[in-house]
């Protein structure tokens, strides 16, 4: 074990996850994956968001990196049971267990006055996070070779359709960040190549891309021409909402609406050249 670099994360399965786990691994680290069902053979720990976890299970670890975050929850009491006080758990334990290196994985929705569940719930576990020594990041949309999460909806729909409904105009504004680039400075913090006080770090490029030209970019790379049809983004966030409630699952949730319709007006990246933290512009290549 000595000298051996182990970085244990949280939400593996997951796209963000997957893509810190595979960077890591690449890098020499040694993984141990927190998920509900360890596969067999695999260095892995049974971990479920919001259940007890001992600073036991955690000995020995190098870094902690926590993605993991549950997007099936519709309502905000359960939101909160689950992905913030869970989350308190898994960080208090770390804490615990004197992990030298903990990272969380928040999300460029949560700031002061966000209207999302997603960004009220990622807001108070950043302080819960920062209470016990993390550093938090704010990624952008995330985006890559093979991209997940938002982008990879968008890009699978562009895929399959020719006609793109377009809420809200498209003129909302968006901030993207290459997963290489999140996961590259997740890994030098982890390992020790940058010293930073826990604080927030929005991780993105700062020149953003209104929803429409990211639509328009994504569909040049995949030679497609989709027609756009504009829809009142009320309408369609009351029709998934019903939806929801009603307990169907979606591709698309109500909550990631109003995220995308009332976006960080300002984020702040004043402090990310100081720390080396460099976003590359988007550009997809289909």
């Amino acid at each position: 074990m000595s000298g051996e670099k182990i970085c244990a994360i949280t939400g593996s399965n997951g796209y963000v996850g997957g893509c810190v786990k595979n960077y890591f691994a690449a890098r020499g680290w040694e993984i141990l994956e927190l998920v509900r069902r360890p596969k067999p053979g695999a260095r892995a720990t049974a971990f479920q968001l919001g259940a007890d976890i001992s600073p036991q299970a955690l000995a020995g670890i190098s870094a902690l990196v926590h993605c993991a975050y549950d997007l099936r929850l519709v309502r905000w009491e359960k939101i909160r049971a689950v992905n913030v006080e869970g989350s308190r758990k898994i960080l208090e334990a770390a804490r615990a267990a004197k992990i030298p290196k903990i990272i969380f994985i928040s999300s460029i929705s949560a700031f002061n006055g966000c209207r999302s569940l997603y960004g009220r719930a990622k807001l108070e576990i950043e302080k819960i996070a920062l209470e016990n020594g993390a550093l938090v990041i704010r990624p952008g949309l995330v985006h890559g070779k093979d991209p997940g999460g938002m982008v990879g909806k968008l890009v699978a729909q562009i895929r399959k359709s020719s006609v793109i409904p377009l809420v809200g105009g498209g003129s909302q504004m968006q901030f993207l960040v290459h997963d290489e680039d999140l996961c590259a400075f997740i890994e030098k913090f982890a390992a020790g190549n940058i010293g930073l006080a826990p604080r927030i770090l929005t991780a993105a490029n700062e020149q953003p891309l209104a929803f429409r030209q990211l639509l328009l970019e994504i569909a040049c790379a995949l030679d497609k021409k989709p027609k756009f049809i504009p829809v009142p983004w009320r309408l369609v966030w009351a029709g998934l909402k019903s939806a929801e409630l009603c307990g169907l699952k979606l591709n698309f949730r109500s909550d990631s609406l109003v995220g995308l319709m009332h976006p960080n007006p300002k984020p702040d990246f004043s402090a990310n050249l100081e720390v080396g933290l460099i976003c590359r512009p988007f550009q997809f290549n289909g």
